[in-house]
């Protein structure tokens, strides 16, 4: 960078992930996971509060269209296959989640610790997309 340049974003404000049926998704991030709905649009998105990121998920055959209704001019987008999104939790709160998870239908995948010590779990979404927890200083210098 010079100079000149713009910092670097501070954080992530927005993050996507894409599923057909947004009734299930929503059951699951709202009911299970226990995401606040910010908004909704059925057929299209439902987005959800995650501490100070927005989780928007999207059906993706919505989303690659031009709404001639549109308020803004988002372009199209979209995905195909299962994503990934990592959410912060420290191991006891991993614990009590991989019971919860098991609990709501969605078992837990993976559970191990990285080279640092940082554990993490994986599971999955109504529309299998890869969900992880993982502890903080799992990035840590």
């Amino acid at each position: 960078m010079t100079d000149d340049s713009p910092p670097p974003p501070a954080a992530v404000l927005e993050a996507t992930l894409y599923c057909q049926d947004l009734a299930a998704a929503e059951a699951f991030y709202a009911g299970v996971l226990g995401f606040d709905v910010v908004i909704r649009k059925p057929g299209r998105h439902v987005f959800f509060r995650v501490g100070a990121t927005i989780l928007l998920v999207f059906d993706p055959r919505a989303s690659v269209q031009i709404s001639p209704e549109a308020m803004f001019p988002v372009p199209p987008h979209g995905a195909e296959g299962p994503g990934h999104l990592c959410l912060a939790a420290t191991d006891d709160e991993m614990t009590a989640w991989v019971a919860r998870l098991a609990e709501a239908g969605h078992p837990v995948e993976s559970d191990f610790r990285w080279p640092n010590g940082a554990r993490s779990i994986y599971f999955r979404d109504p529309s299998g997309n890869s969900l992880e927890m993982a502890e903080r200083r799992l990035w840590e210098g």
